[in-house]
């Protein structure tokens, strides 16, 4: 009987065809496995500090008639989260806030980190202007109630006007409001186009409009991507815009003149990842 030659009818025959695959499998495997196991410890806890808190939040709301204790109960949220997900957020522009007035923030979107990013970012009481829609979600719901968040539905026109109006006396009333004025996130970066309800919100409540930025969300977490990865989170807030000098043109003006200054802002930061 001949001995089998080395390496004939062998494993070892196979090593040139699977060496470079082998090597691609072991340099990025690990990376990216490491990035899943991340994303999916960091949505657990997402989802655990949502029913504590938001069962805190809707606890403490009996007993707030402000609404001021629940947001702070929704800033302790935000804060857990971005510190399991290892985001830092660093705030630009709080000079330009007078804590004795009354403002509506206009943000731009690009991701569901902006949400903990501004609760943590702005050292100011505010009330979310949101859709309808996130006030279905089980306690997460009840949680915006409680803190005293409104519900804009906009596909009931009635039902909308009739939220604005709630949102103009709770700003009367001496509460800021937060809207993304795009709606929903962008994907790219760049700016969509703005709806039309927080202009006119703004002209009735006759407050200033405080244009605020956010850059690096997308980074942290994209709207095209179930992956979320530590990074830092940039806001600005921009000089306000006084509504009153614009109390006798069209709403459209006033909401150029606010795309205008969150653009300019946007592009200054060119070369830094949104």
């Amino acid at each position: 009987m001949q001995p089998r030659s080395k390496g004939t009818g062998s494993w070892s025959s196979l090593t040139p065809c699977w060496k470079p695959w082998i090597s691609r499998f072991n340099h990025k495997m690990p990376r990216v496995s490491l990035l899943m196991i991340n994303t999916i410890l960091v949505v657990a806890w997402i989802v655990i500090a949502t029913i504590i808190f938001g069962l805190a939040a809707v606890f403490t709301g009996f007993f707030s008639k402000t609404g001021n204790i629940p947001h702070l109960v929704a800033v302790l949220w935000a804060r857990t989260i971005l510190f399991v997900s290892r985001v830092k957020v660093k705030t630009q522009g709080v000079h330009r806030l007078d804590p004795e007035k009354s403002y509506i923030f206009m943000a731009n979107h690009l991701s569901n980190f902006d949400i903990p990013a501004l609760f943590v970012g702005l050292p100011v009481q505010f009330r979310w202007l949101a859709k309808a829609e996130l006030f279905k979600i089980p306690i997460f719901g009840q949680g915006m109630k409680g803190c005293g968040y409104i519900s804009i539905d906009r596909s009931n026109r009635e039902s909308a006007f009739g939220s604005l109006r709630e949102a103009a006396n709770k700003i009367q009333s001496g509460v800021s409001v937060m809207i993304f004025p795009e709606g929903t996130r962008s994907h790219d970066g760049k700016l969509l186009p703005f709806k039309k309800g927080g202009f006119v919100l703004a002209q009735n409540a006759g407050v200033p409009i405080v244009p605020v930025t956010i850059k690096g969300s997308g980074v942290v977490m994209s709207r095209n991507e179930m992956r979320i990865k530590a990074g830092e989170i940039h806001i600005e807030i921009l000089p306000e815009i006084d509504t009153l000098a614009f109390a006798d043109q069209n709403k459209d003006v006033l909401m150029e003149a606010v795309r205008c200054q969150l653009e300019a802002a946007l592009k200054d930061s060119e070369g830094v990842t949104l």
